[in-house]
C-alpha cells in the first residue's frame, strides 16, 4: 500500500517474459467439446474463440498497443490507501473544460482512445475550440493498472469519492463527467457527493429500474416497453456473469487469472451480448485489436478478481439500493440500441436535461460509435457553459 499523494509518472512496460507466457498458455489450451448445433446462446462458440485465440497468440502485437497507450501522459497517485492509475491528456486550449471519463466492466481506458483526439482537439475533428476538454481517464480501484487492490470495501460510493479527490488534487474545482455501465453507477454517486464541483454528468449504458407505480407503467411507450423487455431478458438469460461475480468472485477468479482462454471468453461474451445487434460477431462491432488490448490489460495486471470484487461490493451494499433524493446535477443520457434506460424512471432520481436515442452503436458506445458519443457530449456540455 502506497500513501504517497504525489503524482508519479507511469509508463506501461509489460515484461517480455509475461508476453511469452501468455502466448505459451494460449497454445497449450485444453478446449471444451461443443455440443452439436450449439451457438452463442450457450456461450462463446469454440470455433470463434479458437480463431480469436490464435490471432492473440500469433498476430496481435501487444507492444504496438502498449506504445499507443504510452503516447498519453499517465500517472499514479495514492487515494484512500490504493494506487489509482490515470491518463491525463490536456488540450492545447487552456480554457478547456476538465472532463472525467469513467469506464465500465469489462472496460478500461482503452474504451476511450478514439475519443481523445476529438475531445482534446475539436478544431482538428470538425468541432469548435469552445468544445475542447482536458481529459482525466482513471482506472477504477482494482481494475487495470490501478490494481489489484489490497482491501475490500471498494463500492461505487467509495470509488466516486476517490475520483472526487483525484480531480481536486489535479486542481480541477469544476469539471464535467462522462461514463457508462459501472461508470453510470459511479458518476451519479459522484454528483451527489460533489454537486458544487460537477458541472454535469453524461451517461450511456445507463440502467434504470421500474418504479412500480402503475401510472408510470401504463404510460410507457412502445419503445420503452421494448427496453423493459430487453432488461428482463438480460436478467433472465444474460446476467450469469454478474451473479457469479456478485456472489462468488474468488471462485471464478482462479480460472480467469490462470487461463487466458477463460479470461478471453469471459469478456468476449459481453462484447457479443451487448454490442450493436446488427453486428454478427464481436469484432464486427469493435476493432479486434482494441478488444484484445482491453482483455490483455486484465490479463497482464491479474485483476480478474479485484475487478469482479466490485460486483460483490455492489451486491452487498444496502445503501446503494436504498431510495435517494433526486440529484440536482444536470444529467444527459445517450441511449444506444442495446441500452435499457427509460426516461420516466431516470427522472425520479436525476435531473435529466438531455435525452438522446440513437439507431446504431451499443453498450460500448465509445468504441462502437465514437462520433455519435462525441457529438452528444459536446452538445450537452456546451449547453451548460
Amino acid at each position: 500500500m502506497n500513501n504517497d499523494t504525489e503524482f508519479r509518472p507511469f509508463r506501461i512496460d509489460i515484461p517480455q517474459a509475461d508476453i511469452d507466457d501468455l502466448r505459451s498458455r494460449l497454445t497449450r489450451t485444453r478446449w471444451a467439446a461443443e455440443l452439436p448445433g450449439s451457438g452463442w446462446e450457450r456461450g462463446v462458440p469454440a470455433s470463434y474463440l479458437k480463431e480469436l485465440a490464435d490471432y492473440w497468440a500469433t498476430s496481435y502485437d501487444w507492444r504496438k498497443h502498449e506504445a499507443e497507450l504510452n503516447s498519453y501522459p499517465q500517472f499514479v497517485t495514492s487515494i484512500d490507501g490504493e494506487d489509482i492509475h490515470f491518463l491525463h491528456v490536456r488540450s492545447t486550449v487552456e480554457s478547456a473544460t476538465p472532463l472525467l471519463l469513467v469506464h465500465g466492466w469489462p472496460g478500461s481506458a482503452v474504451e476511450f482512445l478514439d475519443l481523445v483526439g476529438p475531445l482534446t482537439d475539436p478544431v482538428a475533428h470538425g468541432g469548435d475550440e469552445a468544445d475542447a476538454f482536458h481529459l482525466v481517464i482513471p482506472a477504477h480501484p482494482g481494475h487495470g493498472f490501478s490494481g489489484p487492490i489490497s482491501r475490500t470495501g471498494w463500492n461505487d460510493k467509495r470509488t466516486a469519492a476517490a475520483f472526487a479527490v483525484l480531480m481536486e488534487r489535479l486542481g480541477y474545482d469544476r469539471y464535467a463527467a462522462q461514463g457508462g455501465d459501472v461508470g453510470a453507477f459511479i458518476l451519479p454517486a459522484l454528483g451527489r457527493l460533489a454537486p458544487d464541483q460537477v458541472i454535469g454528468i453524461h451517461l450511456n449504458a445507463h440502467v434504470t429500474f421500474p418504479t412500480g407505480d402503475p401510472e408510470d407503467m401504463a404510460a410507457l411507450t412502445e419503445s420503452e416497453r421494448g427496453r423493459l423487455a430487453a432488461f428482463k431478458d438480460y436478467q433472465d438469460d444474460k446476467s450469469g456473469y454478474m451473479q457469479v461475480q456478485g456472489t462468488r468472485p474468488l471462485t471464478v477468479s482462479y480460472g480467469l487469472i490462470d487461463s487466458p482462454i477463460a479470461q478471453l471468453a469471459w469478456i468476449t461474451e459481453k462484447f457479443k451480448d451487448w454490442t450493436d445487434p446488427k453486428a454478427e460477431l464481436p469484432h464486427d462491432a469493435v476493432d479486434r485489436d482494441r478488444l484484445l488490448t482491453n482483455i490483455s490489460i486484465y490479463w497482464f495486471t491479474g485483476t480478474a478478481l479485484s475487478s469482479a470484487n466490485s460486483y460483490y461490493e455492489r451486491f452487498h451494499d444496502a445503501a446503494a439500493w436504498a431510495p435517494k433524493e433526486r440529484s440536482t446535477v444536470p444529467t444527459a443520457v445517450a441511449v444506444f440500441p442495446t441500452d435499457v434506460a427509460i426516461r420516466r424512471f431516470a427522472e425520479k432520481t436525476d435531473t435529466i436535461m438531455r435525452w438522446t436515442e440513437f439507431d446504431r452503436g451499443g453498450h460500448f458506445a465509445a468504441m462502437e460509435a465514437p462520433d455519435l458519443l462525441v457529438d452528444d457530449v459536446r452538445e450537452f456540455f456546451s449547453s451548460l457553459r
